[in-house]
């Protein structure tokens, strides 16, 4: 049997365990009319009833600071359970009830559990016997302030795959997380309070205490409260992507009352938000990171009132008369009178033999922020030759032995803001390898050497590296647009004067004005940002389409 008191979850707790129920009922009794207001008193009838509280209270992040068991309990001793409750909750304090005749015994645990004190029953009056105990021991608890703070954990290896995309979801998504390496001895804990081997991982612990096993995206979202579906089934305006062009859509949108929702099927930022840091934004001057500009927007269109759905993956588009239907993986949908098709681009895959396999393990793709703390005195290579790879290049420089950017080309003035090539010319940790390429990489369970060419010669070189970041190229987030909008032979989405020959009527072109800028070859679906073809690919460009996206919204929706 296992009692508690109602109460916050705030408050810390008091465990008493007890075989036999009237001392049970009493020992929570005079500990409820002490320190109920303060505190949370948990009673147990069982060793293992108690063992499995303890678990519960430790996966919610509960503080639980006195413990308080008989020695004589049949099927686990009072000295048995304390030695296990040490596993759990090392920092509470022990108390062990005993009879006079087993005083000896308490001694003894003194050194088995490192016992706090001993109380001989009967401990009436409890004034005398037992509050100036309890009382000291709350004292030298707070002292010593083993009090968890209530957080999402992740429990996983350092080099799996799947627990570094756990930690990169959260940390994109601005969810606060604490990270334990299964292999330590806090990730062992934690895992044997789940019940769970650590043959599957990660492992993530929501704040309220239920443990995630090897979760998806979605799992995620809903368990730190991220809204994954739709609060409707009809909108002005569904915005699907939640990168710079997607958030200036939602907020443009939202604020001049049109009824918005957008959908990203990761993160808010897109590739802008990983960036460690944009300096040529305008009214930033001293630089803003992608991080800090993706959440003021988050928060600027939810202000508005913009619904934002989060790990929701668009899977086809539908026309039906005036509504256009955005169907999702999980076979849900959601209509509206207009789309803005605002999907951003992603880094294309490096094609060389063992990227794949190590990917995640060492290689990764985009900046990867999360793993900039364990780049710390070592030797990283970048591939790739634009802004983003420069801004990850420097960021990476603060604590990294070495960085080295590597690029096709002669240099990189070609491909990179003149700001940044400055930057990283007067960053010593950071050298430039031009006319170079990665050919392999090879590692048992991390990566831990690549292969490059040189590509004027032929000439190759393995060195050893155990982080390669990877920026190359743009390949656009469109291929489930196909044969609905009009894309060009790389999946960049037409739009506006470029669906046809100037003067001429695009093809199937429904309406008998022209599309408007930024309308796709579907009437009152619109595209912003990277995924459109021919964009500056540049926040600011992609922050400025989305906005006029709306006000061609209004246009559309004035003529319906």
């Amino acid at each position: 049997m296992l009692g508690t008191e109602p109460s916050g979850a705030t408050r810390t707790v008091i465990v008493t365990v007890d075989d036999d129920p009237s001392v049970s009922r009493a020992v929570a009794r005079d500990l409820r009319r002490r320190y109920g207001e303060e505190h949370r008193i948990v009673r147990a009838e069982s060793g293992e009833s108690a063992l499995e509280a303890l678990r519960e209270m430790r996966l919610r992040g509960d503080a639980v600071a006195v413990i308080l068991a008989d020695y004589r309990m049949p099927a686990m001793n009072g000295i048995e359970f304390l030695e296990r409750a040490m596993d759990v909750y090392p920092g509470a304090r022990r108390v062990l009830l005993t009879a006079y005749a087993d005083t000896g015994a308490a001694i003894d645990a003194i050194n088995v559990v490192d016992l706090d004190h001993y109380l001989l029953k009967p401990w009436d009056p409890p004034e005398e016997k037992l509050y100036p105990v309890v009382d000291a021991l709350l004292d030298a608890w707070r002292a010593s302030d083993h009090r968890p703070v209530r957080e999402t954990k992740v429990i996983g290896h350092r080099w799996s795959a799947r627990s570094s995309g756990v930690r990169e979801f959260l940390a994109r998504n601005q969810v606060p997380y604490h990270w334990y390496a299964s292999d330590e001895p806090e990730g062992r804990k934690l895992l044997a309070a789940a019940d769970e081997d650590g043959v599957r991982l990660p492992v993530v612990i929501t704040p309220d205490g239920k443990p995630l096993v090897e979760p998806t995206d979605q799992d995620l979202a809903s368990s730190v409260g991220l809204a994954t579906t739709p609060s409707a089934r009809f909108y002005d305006l569904v915005v699907i992507g939640g990168g710079p062009a997607g958030l200036g859509s939602a907020v443009y949108g939202a604020s001049e009352g049109l009824r918005t929702v957008l959908v990203e099927r990761t993160a808010t930022g897109g590739q802008a938000g990983q960036s460690s840091r944009i300096e040529n934004y305008l009214g930033f001057p001293d630089g803003v990171s992608g991080g800090q500009l993706t959440d003021r927007a988050h928060r600027q269109a939810t202000r508005f009132g913009a619904e934002i759905l989060t790990a929701c993956e668009v899977t086809g588009l539908e026309v039906s008369g005036s509504a256009r239907t955005v169907t999702f993986a999980d076979g849900s949908a959601v209509s509206a009178h207009t789309v803005i098709l605002a999907t951003g681009v992603s880094y294309r895959q490096l094609d060389a033999p063992g990227v794949s396999e190590l990917t995640g393990r060492g290689v990764f793709y985009g900046s990867a922020l999360t793993e900039a703390a364990r780049c710390q005195e070592q030797d990283v290579y970048i591939v790739g030759g634009a802004n983003s790879a420069g801004q990850a290049a420097v960021y990476l420089a603060r604590g990294a032995k070495s960085v080295t950017i590597l690029v096709r080309g002669d240099s990189l003035t070609s491909s990179m803001s003149h700001y940044l090539v400055q930057q990283i010319g007067a960053t010593p940790a950071i050298r430039v390898r031009t006319r170079s390429e990665v050919v392999s990489a090879e590692g048992e369970d991390h990566l831990e050497r690549i292969t490059l060419r040189d590509t004027t010669t032929g000439e190759t070189e393995t060195v050893d590296a155990g982080w390669l970041f990877v920026f190359i190229g743009a390949a656009p987030l469109t291929d489930w647009l196909d044969g609905v909008v009009l894309r060009d032979e790389r999946g960049f989405v037409v739009a506006g004067p470029d669906l046809a020959p100037p003067g001429e009527r695009p093809v199937d072109w429904p309406l008998e004005r022209p599309p408007y800028h930024l309308e796709t070859s579907v009437p009152g679906v619109f595209v912003a940002g990277d995924a459109r073809a021919e964009s500056a690919k540049r926040v600011a460009s992609a922050v400025g389409e989305g906005a006029m996206a709306v006000m061609l919204v209004h246009r559309y929706l004035e003529r319906l």
